[in-house]
């Protein structure tokens, strides 16, 4: 049986390759999306890539999933260091959780050293750009066996 992945991405993500691409690099969230799906391929999962600025609608997601994914994989951007939300969503669910982040996040701005959902994902992966999101789904492929 495949396993399925839900693949969340928090706000301003629509925005890569426009937005700080000295932060963020060139790639835009289809090329991401396209990076994800090729490497679900290969370790045999199946993926529901999706982004919202909304916090709202991420929770919703993240509570379907439980209905829906074997595991999660989410890049909450922002809604990492403000959103007790989506910590107690992920919680709740009881799916493994791999948290990823474009940058390293421990490089920046002293605000997002802190991650609401580091305390639930079973690992993290900050700092490697879109490769982050395969090193991930292969940490989930290995988590679901």
């Amino acid at each position: 049986m495949t396993k399925r992945v839900l693949v969340l991405n928090g706000p301003n993500l629509n925005l890569l390759g426009t937005r700080e691409p000295g932060t963020y690099g060139s790639e835009t969230l289809k090329d991401v999306e396209a990076l994800c799906k090729s490497a679900a391929g290969e370790l045999g999962l199946s993926i529901d890539f999706r982004q919202s600025n909304h916090e709202g609608e991420l929770v919703t997601w993240i509570q379907d999933a439980r209905k829906t994914a074997d595991g999660i994989l989410i890049n909450p951007a922002a809604y990492s260091h403000t959103s007790v939300a989506i910590h107690d969503a992920l919680r709740a669910v009881n799916l493994p959780v791999a948290e990823v982040h474009l940058t390293n996040i421990h490089q920046r701005e002293a605000f997002r050293h802190h991650s609401y959902v580091s305390s639930v994902a079973f690992g993290v992966i900050c700092g490697f750009g879109s490769l982050g999101y395969k090193l991930a789904l292969e940490a989930l492929a290995q988590k679901l066996k």
